[in-house]
């Protein structure tokens, strides 16, 4: 089954697609799917990532089935949510975001929770929910003025990017380094493997295509 239906990512994030080839996967279409992305009063960060990557899904797949194309494939969707104990750091959209997102992890410890979501081509919902814990260094006032200036914090959740240079901030993790990045790659195709989409064969294909010379 796994070399005759396609993958559809509900994502436009170039993390996520980065992730995926690394595991051998192309996804064969990006399915964005845009929705509010604010936290229930008092809701748990766990509970937020998973919620949210269920609503992205189930968006997506309302467009996947509109298109007649969701009997071929699975769909992935996925959300990423940064904490501190139970505060929920926003993505960050302005330097002022950042800088409060920086200045509250600097010389602690957080939490990353990304939530997986993925329907089946039968359109069965399977989801799981991976957390990695992070320890920042303190952060210096001019390495905080520098990581501003540098502009890499926006649109990050947690307003830091840790495959970047807010890489060298971490002190310790414990847990999966591509949760933080945005995508669990084990547990990921662990989901995906158990419901039939076999990742192996595509990395033949793609080396096949590789080994093609160039016309």
């Amino acid at each position: 089954m796994s070399a005759k239906k396609k993958l559809v990512l509900a994502s436009a994030s170039p993390r996520r697609v980065e992730l995926l080839q690394q595991a051998g996967i192309e996804p064969d279409r990006l399915l964005p799917a845009n929705i509010d992305e604010t936290p229930i009063k008092a809701e748990h960060p766990r509970s937020l990532a998973k919620r949210l990557s269920r609503a992205k899904a189930e968006k997506a797949m309302e467009r996947l089935r509109k298109d007649g194309e969701a009997a071929d494939s699975f769909l992935l969707a996925a959300d990423t949510v940064v904490s501190v104990g139970r505060r929920i750091l926003p993505k960050a959209e302005t330097l002022d975001d950042a800088s409060n997102c920086l200045r509250l992890l600097s010389g602690r410890s957080h939490r990353v929770f990304t939530g997986i979501s993925v329907f089946t081509p039968e359109g069965k919902l399977r989801q799981r929910l991976v957390e990695s814990r992070v320890r920042f260094k303190r952060l210096s006032r001019q390495e905080l003025e520098h990581y501003l200036a540098s502009g890499e914090w926006r649109g990050k959740a947690g307003g830091y990017a840790i495959q970047g240079i807010a890489g060298s901030f971490i002190v310790k993790l414990v847990g999966s380094y591509t949760n933080v990045v945005g995508l669990p790659l084990y547990e990921t195709t662990a989901l995906l493997g158990g419901e039939g989409f076999d990742v192996s064969p595509r990395w033949v294909q793609q080396a096949d295509e590789d080994a093609l010379p160039e016309s």
